[in-house]
């Protein structure tokens, strides 16, 4: 790439010619003797009134400096940096950083006054909270890193950012505390980025793919979160973080699958409250994938396991119903998936109306019409419903639901368990950056047992997860000898 001279002319032409854009402008302008000066910026991401007033404004009262050193005295800027060819000057540019050229001053100096329209902090709308903080990532990383920062005031915490994407240049973080995370998978995920070859990185759930040792896994293998709280106190647990430029979702890892089943409330309640809830959301997972398996199971095969007043009643609502009740729960349940894809991509007062409207007038008339049966729309909505109280598994537990019926119209009873044994084998042998997926059930892992879905007290997590193999075990020193021998 062209080296950058000392005529701001012909550095302009230089990177006109990578940049032939519209949008990159160029600002002339002159010091107090006369020597001619540009600053070539991108229109749109560059702050121009401070390009005005703390640039051309003390460059147009002043003599015209001879280096960049002395160039730089004159500018009040915090953040300045020097570009010697037009590479690197036109990558400053895209990033919203104009480029200035002083006649008679080889080379640019990079002007920080990128300025970028976010939105404003606000709580994430997929975890939202009673108790404890309400902020949430958003789609800057530099705001992202200033809400990590702000709540681990150490020098322990490491930020390392890197590029990815040929076309995107987009900035990705990696975040982790010195001394407690493991390096072996810092490691490990650094060069995992760093192999990362692809045109654009729109999202880091792009970046989750290539983090993911089993790619095409249909159950998550990456921790995610859009509050910097939950973010930072898996940071302390011993985990890496991932923070993606342009996404308020960030990355976890290593990640376990009883993650889900814990709410960041969880931390903010008592911890008898906690574990009820943990238990409740693994109830409802679970009437999630059984219930509807289980209703074509007892129909086709074994009706007379229900008692006999539910008997009585499944029996008269199933009475002239034309489909088999695998093609009717089936039916049910991809109507159920319909409408939560219209009423999520639907204007939001437009889909509140659409989902009762749709759930009341569909469900009504389907009954009245003789297609599908009353005890099948109850136990679909309750299946839906269920789903909802992990968000994070939703996808995944919608595939699997279906997969049961259909496995429990073909075999039955047989072929549920069957699948599900399936399902555990495969969540056993998932192993990702050293931690088992159904840690610490399996392998059992006693001491990790008191935050997983059970709840203990404070005091009773004095220890990091020993799953993660953190360096520094101990985050909790009790100094109150009488509760530490409580507490064992």
């Amino acid at each position: 790439m062209k080296k950058l001279g000392a005529k701001p002319e012909e550095n302009i032409s230089a990177v006109k010619a990578v940049l032939a854009a519209e949008d990159v402008l160029v600002y002339r302008f002159k010091t107090g003797d006369g020597r001619a000066c540009a600053a070539v910026y991108a229109d749109g991401i560059t702050d121009k009134e401070l390009l005005g007033e703390l640039v051309a404004k003390p460059l147009s009262l002043a003599k015209a400096p001879k280096s960049r050193e002395e160039a730089k005295k004159l500018l009040y800027f915090p953040e300045l940096k020097d570009a010697d060819d037009a590479e690197s000057a036109c990558n400053e540019i895209l990033a919203g950083n104009p480029a200035l050229f002083i006649e008679g001053v080889a080379g640019a100096i990079v002007l920080g006054t990128k300025k970028i329209a976010v939105r404003a902090i606000a709580e994430p709308q997929t975890a939202i909270t009673v108790k404890g903080p309400r902020e949430g990532f958003i789609e800057d990383l530099k705001t992202n890193m200033g809400l990590v920062r702000r709540r681990l005031k150490t020098p322990a915490l490491r930020l390392e950012t890197s590029e990815v994407g040929k076309y995107s240049r987009t900035a990705v973080s990696v975040v982790y505390l010195d001394g407690i995370t493991d390096a072996h998978i810092v490691q490990q995920v650094k060069e995992r980025i760093a192999a990362v070859e692809i045109d654009g990185v729109p999202d880091s759930s792009y970046i989750a793919q290539f983090l993911a040792k089993k790619p095409y896994s249909l159950f998550k293998q990456v921790g995610t979160t859009e509050k910097p709280d939950i973010f930072c106190a898996k940071l302390l647990e011993g985990r890496v973080g991932v923070l993606v430029d342009g996404s308020p979702i960030a990355l976890t890892l290593p990640y376990l699958l009883v993650e889900d089943f814990q709410s960041a409330q969880d931390y903010f309640v008592s911890p008898y409250r906690a574990t009820i809830s943990r238990f409740l959301r693994l109830a409802a997972v679970c009437i999630a994938l059984f219930l509807p398996a289980f209703y074509v199971a007892a129909q086709l095969f074994k009706l007379q396991i229900l008692p006999f007043a539910l008997l009585l009643t499944v029996s008269g609502g199933i009475q002239g119903i034309p489909l088999s009740p695998s093609l009717e729960l089936f039916f049910l349940l991809v109507v159920l998936e319909i409408l939560i894809e219209a009423s999520v991509r639907m204007p939001k007062y437009v889909a509140l109306a659409l989902s009762v409207i749709g759930a009341l007038v569909l469900g009504d008339t389907a009954v009245k019409a003789g297609l599908v049966s009353s005890p099948a729309i109850i136990i679909v909505a309750l299946s839906g419903i269920a789903a909802y109280t992990v968000p994070d598994l939703t996808g995944t537990l919608s595939v699997v639901r279906i997969a049961y019926v259909v496995v429990a119209g073909s075999i039955g009873t047989y072929g549920v368990l069957l699948l599900t044994a399936l399902v555990l084998y495969y969540l056993l042998s998932s192993d990702e950056y050293g931690a088992p997926l159904l840690a610490p059930f399996s392998p059992l892992v006693r001491r990790d047992l008191k935050d997983s879905l059970l709840k203990a007290d404070i005091y009773a997590l004095r220890r990091r997860p020993a799953v993660l193999h953190s360096k520094n075990r101990t985050r909790l020193r009790v100094k109150n000898k009488e509760k530490e021998s409580e507490n064992g």
